[in-house]
């Protein structure tokens, strides 16, 4: 009954959370008209507000500040604005110069019969007719003769009269009202949504703290450490976004622009400040950015080496900047992954056009810090998210159990190009170990799978390389004092327990310390006739959860009977309770030491004594 009320409990969550995310977006589509100067605004007020800021701390009021600032940057936009159409209005102005250049090319491109290109269509395209028309069919005696008898029958008829002229309506030239009200009409709908735009950022700027008060009570009080740290942590991402997209596209611009220059191109510095304005846009912006200098190229040089240069150039800049310039400045920058990007992009251009392929990205952003902070909506930075779904173990247990050791290994040299060896073993490995001893004691790994999987193991620990070696525990003068004894490494019980004891062999050889490892079968004569513990000597019991202690305690208590003057060290791999306590657990005679990570088996199988608290 608990288990069914949970399913129940369960699908009616799922089913709700589909349901708001069903309306959410049905509102931001529906409401858009409305929402898109809004996100304008919130983005450009993110934009401005540092310098409302400065302003502010030199004693000028917030309303003063936000006019002042909002008055600068829409002067700045409209005077940049106003030379680049100037500039643009000159190229149109000089385009009939290059008309004969532009009829060569045209006419090479339309000359029937002397491209390579034309011939293989027009080939193409006889062949389609061959195959379309059917075969001629002979018609019976009588069927021709009557046939030829309507086409002397046709000939005798006299054409009929001529066609009757068409009737055009012309409509009569409109008023200068009229013509001016068609040159205005496009750019209405663009400056009302910039005059919304300026007027929603002008008052999120001077209300930005009575707006962010009323988020806060909305949402409770008892929520008000998590929202302020949501609004910091988006606010910074965006912040950090814009500013280095700003950047990037001057960068970028200012490159082509000088290639373009050196090409030989007029204009090169307003098609460089046009590409670092369009490429504001994602994915579309640098191809339009391209377009034009290569239209004007082909007008204006002669050949075809100027327009393939100019392509070049952009791709080269475009492929540059995409692919190792950005991702390297943008980092945890946005903290969205590549392919979540690039499906955002394509969502919000389909809810909202072209106004939602720019905000894309500061869209995204804010979602991403929903999810992150908002339980219910946890699913979303999951999906967008850049942070990595699946820890390392995990990520090694999932492709060993696909049968994929080499990106098991691919995994394990991404871990050990910023950790050490040891650190490896602890945070990896036996974590996995885990795993695969959970999954193999519930009968849910087929016996195939794990065999590669072990085996895989066994030869990752044979051929890793010497990434690094364990830092000297102490200094040299307690190193002298060490025993010179064997450190016998003993699995409790099965082939994971024998794999970790192998971990900590390697670790203790990479010490220059005496390691002898034993496999599971070993029986305890056979131990005594062959190595023959003494004294000096330390036996150290490999224990794999989830069935470590009863296998560890019921072996250290034989071998502590079997060998009395040797000491024992238990380790139970990856144990998160208190090690002195679980000690306790162990029957008399315990063991000496009780350690949870091989790092702490290290200590107390070279040192004798108490394993220092720092350690455990």
């Amino acid at each position: 009954m608990i288990s069914r009320t949970k399913i129940e409990t369960r699908e009616s969550s799922g089913f709700r959370n589909f349901a708001i995310i069903f309306g959410v977006v049905a509102a931001l589509y529906l409401a858009r008209e409305i929402l898109i100067p809004l996100a304008f605004a919130v983005t450009l007020s993110m934009i401005l507000a540092p310098f409302v800021g400065v302003l502010q701390k030199l004693r000028l009021g917030r309303v003063p500040s936000a006019l002042l600032v909002v008055v600068i940057a829409t002067a700045s936009l409209a005077g940049v604005s106003w030379v680049i159409f100037n500039q643009l209005i000159s190229v149109a102005i000089e385009l009939p110069a290059y008309r004969e250049n532009i009829n060569k090319k045209l006419d090479a491109i339309n000359a029937p019969g002397k491209s390579a290109l034309w011939r293989a269509a027009a080939s193409v395209k006889e062949v389609g007719k061959q195959i379309a028309t059917p075969p001629a069919v002979a018609p019976p005696p009588d069927v021709a003769a009557a046939t030829n008898d309507r086409k002397i029958r046709r000939v005798a008829t006299p054409p009929p009269p001529a066609h009757p002229m068409a009737v055009q309506v012309v409509e009569q030239p409109g008023s200068e009202l009229q013509y001016l009200e068609s040159i205005v009409e496009p750019f209405l709908r663009p400056l009302t949504i910039f005059g919304m735009v300026l007027i929603f950022s002008l008052y999120l700027l001077i209300e930005q703290s009575d707006l962010r008060n009323r988020l806060f009570r909305l949402v409770g009080l008892n929520q008000l450490n998590v929202m302020t740290v949501a609004l910091e942590d988006a606010a910074q991402r965006v912040g950090r976004y814009l500013m280095m997209q700003l950047l990037v596209n001057v960068v970028f611009g200012t490159v082509c622009g000088i290639g373009l220059y050196f090409i030989g191109l007029p204009y090169a510095a307003l098609w460089g400040a046009v590409a670092a304005i369009l490429r504001i846009v994602p994915y579309v912006g640098s191809l339009v950015a391209a377009a034009l200098p290569i239209i004007l190229s082909l007008a204006v040089f002669d050949g075809w080496r100027a327009p393939l240069l100019i392509l070049a150039l952009f791709v080269v800049v475009e492929v540059t900047t995409g692919n190792f310039v950005e991702p390297w400045l943008y980092g945890i920058h946005t903290g969205i992954s590549s392919l979540a990007l690039l499906l955002a992009t394509v969502f919000w251009a389909s809810l909202w056009g072209p106004a939602g392929l720019i905000l894309s990205t500061p869209l995204t952003v804010c979602v991403v810090v929903l999810g992150r902070y908002v339980p219910q909506f946890g699913f979303l930075h999951t999906l967008l998210g850049d942070e990595s779904t699946l820890d390392a173990e995990a990520q090694m247990y999932q492709r060993l159990l696909a049968m994929d050791d080499q990106e098991a290994r691919a995994v394990a040299d991404r871990y050990l190009k910023d950790h050490t060896l040891s650190q490896f073993y602890d945070f990896v490995l036996i974590p996995m170990l885990t795993l695969a001893e959970r999954d193999r004691h519930k009968g849910s790994i087929d016996p195939a799978r794990e065999e590669f999987l072990f085996l895989s193991l066994k030869e990752m620990l044979a051929e890793l390389p010497d990434f690094s070696k364990p830092a000297p525990r102490n200094p040299e003068d307690v190193r002298e004092a060490w025993p010179s004894g064997r450190i016998i490494c003993i699995p409790a019980n099965d082939e994971a327990d024998e794999i970790a004891a192998a971990m900590l062999a390697q670790l203790l050889e990479l010490d220059r310390r005496v390691a002898l490892t034993f496999p599971v079968d070993t029986d305890f004569v056979q131990l005594a006739s062959m190595v023959n513990p003494s004294a000096e000597d330390v036996i150290c019991i490999s224990a794999v959860p989830p069935f470590a202690f009863s296998h560890a305690k019921m072996l250290s208590r034989r071998l502590s009977e079997t060998f009395p003057h040797t000491r024992i060290v238990v380790g139970v791999w990856g144990f998160s309770g208190d090690p002195d306590r679980a000690l306790e657990r162990f029957q008399a005679p315990h063991p000496d030491h009780l350690v949870t990570t091989l790092e702490q088996a290290l200590i107390a199988v070279t040192i004798p004594g108490k394993i220092p608290a720092e350690s455990i």
